[in-house]
């Protein structure tokens, strides 16, 4: 896709040019031609030069030229080129055999050959291709830039790509899904899936990085060289561009050219993104109102209005509504990333609109307005939800690293208890563990009275149980902590002295008179409802930080 060396040493003004040293392949790139006759050129020039020079420096020892072809390989040197009969008349053999064990091309320029003419026409030619190169590139550009405003698809877009660069193109999702693909592959004979499945993931790790070629078998198990191009749409999550036997795109196609289909492929891409979140806006503003409407309506009405507005968004009438909110756990390095938390949950919800609705039926997914979750609506019942949300996120891990996680509530019968699942589900996120866990679906689990305090300053929890307990709310004294242990087990089992005698294994005059000594305490009797009531919440709230009761 760029000038190379042998069609350059092909040209007719180029015949007295000679290779002197020996190469399987010729067919390298050159970007520029340098004169040059000083030894540290290497420090100086761009790589894939043809370097040209009389070798005055080495006129005294040809063997010192070996240093100097080992800085040129070092920086991808096209050529060497060293004109004879001025300062030395031949190229010893020596040299000429080191050239070829470094794959060095050596050229020899005849005395009759002024190298300020060579270079000339050298450059005269290089740059000539690359005007044109340039010129066809931006017609490319033109040609698809037209495509992209008749919006055609992205499977129309990569066809036409295929017929003008005449090779094989595919483009990949970013978790490596085949989005679409050139004519080539529609014969059965070439199925794509032959090559993409033999993409590995140092591969593509390759192309995200900037764009990488690299190797695979064709149908024959002959080798066939694979260049990839990463599509920014995203930028840690790009699609991939992949581009089969790239060697063989013919002339005046460069790299360039294909860099600026790439560039009209993001921004087409961009804007059928954008496009698609505009509408998922308008799903998630619905949803939203359902989700938090606590509207007097009977449950009649409510649910015929909402099942009428939503009928459009896949709401449906049934007998089984269950909310889940879907949630990227971040590592350590991604925890202070904002833009590829973003870009992983957007990924996420396009992996999940893709794949669930496969495997359960009648699924609403879209995205929580202002919020970096996913809302999930199952409106029929499946044993497999679990299995196949454990499935699904294990895969999403596995394409590009993106850890999802489920957090569900209860199921309800009517439309109207879908406010009351995603209420559970939401504080089943918070029971979630922040870091990466084997759990990846997790169920709310009603926490009983003490649950509602979770979210209480601990120091006014603190105040309020010794308030009601006075010095049985944190005792250190084994006489106090024994006076505690009989209160719980007493309240326990509901004030009888009995049941408290026998699960202590002591006298029932004994539990008789701890609990006298507690009432002392405390200031009031147990049995009144209301404070025995409060004696109950202190000693829950307050069981955490009691020895006794962690002996029980």
């Amino acid at each position: 896709m760029s000038t190379s060396l042998v069609s350059l040493l092909n040209l007719p003004r180029f015949a007295e040019l000679k290779v002197l040293s020996t190469h399987k392949i010729l067919d390298r790139p050159v970007y520029s031609v340098e004169i040059t006759e000083t030894p540290d050129v290497a420090s100086y020039i761009p790589e894939h030069p043809i370097i040209l020079t009389t070798a005055m420096y080495f006129k005294d020892d040809q063997s010192q030229l070996k240093r100097f072809m080992d800085t040129l390989a070092a920086k991808k040197v096209a050529a060497l080129g060293i004109k004879v009969g001025r300062f030395i008349d031949r190229v010893d053999d020596d040299i000429v055999d080191y050239a070829t064990k470094i794959d060095l091309p050596l050229i020899k320029v005849p005395s009759s050959q002024p190298l300020g003419t060579l270079l000339y026409q050298m450059l005269s030619y290089i740059w000539d291709a690359k005007t044109e190169q340039m010129t066809y590139a931006l017609d490319i550009q033109k040609n698809f830039t037209r495509l992209m405003m008749h919006d055609v698809s992205s499977g129309r877009f990569v066809s036409e790509l295929g017929k003008v660069i005449k090779v094989p193109v595919i483009l990949l999702s970013p978790w490596n899904k085949v989005v679409s693909h050139s004519h080539f592959f529609s014969n059965s004979n070439h199925p794509v899936s032959y090559y993409t499945d033999q993409i590995k993931a140092s591969h593509y790790q390759k192309i995200r990085h900037h764009k990488g070629s690299f190797l695979i078998n064709d149908l024959d198990g002959n080798p066939i060289q694979i260049l990839g191009y990463p599509v920014r749409v995203a930028e840690y999550f790009p699609f991939h561009l992949i581009i089969l036997k790239p060697e063989t795109i013919p002339y005046p196609i460069s790299e360039f050219a294909i860099d600026q289909a790439v560039l009209v492929l993001t921004f087409m891409l961009y804007k059928n993104q954008k496009v698609q979140e505009s509408l998922d806006t308008l799903t998630s503003d619905f949803f939203d109102q359902l989700l938090t409407n606590e509207g007097p309506a009977p449950a009649a009405t409510f649910s015929r209005h909402w099942l009428e507005l939503g009928a459009q968004y896949g709401l449906i009438k049934s007998n089984y509504y269950q909310v889940g909110i879907a949630h990227c756990v971040n590592t350590k390095k991604t925890a202070s990333r904002l833009i590829y938390q973003r870009e992983a949950i957007s990924v996420a919800n396009r992996w999940l609109q893709e794949k669930l609705p496969r495997h359960l039926k009648d699924v609403i997914i879209f995205k929580l307005t202002r919020s970096d979750e996913l809302i999930l609506i199952f409106q029929s019942f499946s044993r497999d939800t679990e299995r196949i949300l454990t499935n699904l996120s294990t895969e999403l891990s596995k394409a590009v690293g993106i850890h999802l996680r489920f957090s569900i509530g209860n199921s309800y019968d009517r439309l109207s208890g879908i406010a009351n699942s995603y209420i559970e589900a939401r504080t089943a996120v918070r029971d979630f563990p922040q870091e990466l866990s084997p759990t990846i679906v997790n169920y709310y689990h009603p926490k009983g009275l003490v649950g509602l305090f979770e979210d209480v300053d601990p120091d006014r929890i603190y105040y309020y149980c010794e308030k009601v307990l006075g010095d049985l709310a944190f005792p250190s004294e084994p006489a106090m902590q024994d006076l505690r242990k009989t209160l719980r087990c007493y309240l326990s089992y509901n004030c009888e002295i009995t049941k408290t005698a026998t699960v202590l294994f002591l006298h029932r005059n004994t539990i008789k008179y701890r609990i006298k000594q507690c009432e002392k305490i405390l200031g009031k009797t147990i049995k009144d409802p209301q404070t025995s009531l409060n004696i109950r919440l202190a000693l829950e709230l307050s069981a955490g930080e009691n020895q006794a009761d962690l002996l029980e």
